[in-house]
């Protein structure tokens, strides 16, 4: 839709959109978190997903010499690259000012932030517009949220505690859970086939648009 456009509207990568007579673009140049929203409903404990962080290339290389990724300085992937590092150092260090802001003026409430490591190139290099690459993703995402879970657990566990809610250790150790389990050896069903066709269609159309 038309405001879902508007909301995806990066100055430099995408170009405004008009409606109703008035031109939008995508409301993280405004704002980066809205959790003040919920602060003001009193909200005791708010969870915030950021997945816009700067990416850190040389940390990444250092990490992973295997990644398919082989970008090893983001000058080389060109400006649409280099102005996505840089709305997401606006945007990240905007967003920590106002996590420290929430946190000043709402000393009882519990906020806590989950969002990609700096060396997560699959995060920052995937394409959205393509519906398999979408899906692993969601892999990708799942798989490394438990990873974050884990590896904050004594962050975590008594702050959650506070709310009643308690981390399954179990599950966030257990190597084999994944989303696509489900999805092994089970035929693609005609409905979810034409929706990665339109996907597709839709990639390459907003490809040649940007190309034009």
């Amino acid at each position: 839709s038309t405001a879902v456009q508007a909301s995806a509207a990066l100055p430099g990568l995408f170009p405004p959109v008009e409606i109703q007579g008035r031109y939008y673009v995508d409301g993280a140049l405004i704002k980066t978190l809205h959790a003040s929203v919920a602060l003001r409903d009193g909200a005791e404990l708010v969870l915030c997903v950021n997945p816009l962080v700067p990416f850190d290339s040389e940390l990444a290389e250092r990490r992973d010499h295997k990644s398919r990724h082989s970008v090893n300085h983001l000058v080389e992937g060109g400006l649409p690259v280099v102005l996505s590092q840089t709305f997401r150092a606006i945007i990240h260090s905007r967003m920590k000012v106002g996590m420290d802001r929430y946190r000043h003026l709402h000393p009882g409430v519990d906020v806590v932030l989950f969002e990609p490591t700096r060396d997560d190139a699959d995060m920052f290099f995937a394409n959205v517009f393509s519906y398999s690459s979408r899906k692993k993703l969601c892999e990708h995402a799942y798989q490394r949220t438990r990873q974050d879970l884990y590896r904050r657990r004594h962050e975590l566990a008594p702050i959650l505690e506070r709310h009643g809610i308690s981390l399954n250790l179990a599950v966030l150790r257990d190597h084999e859970r994944s989303l696509l389990t489900h999805e092994e050896g089970i035929p693609q069903g005609s409905t979810e086939r034409a929706l990665e066709i339109a996907l597709e269609d839709l990639g390459h159309w907003l490809k040649q648009k940007r190309g034009a």
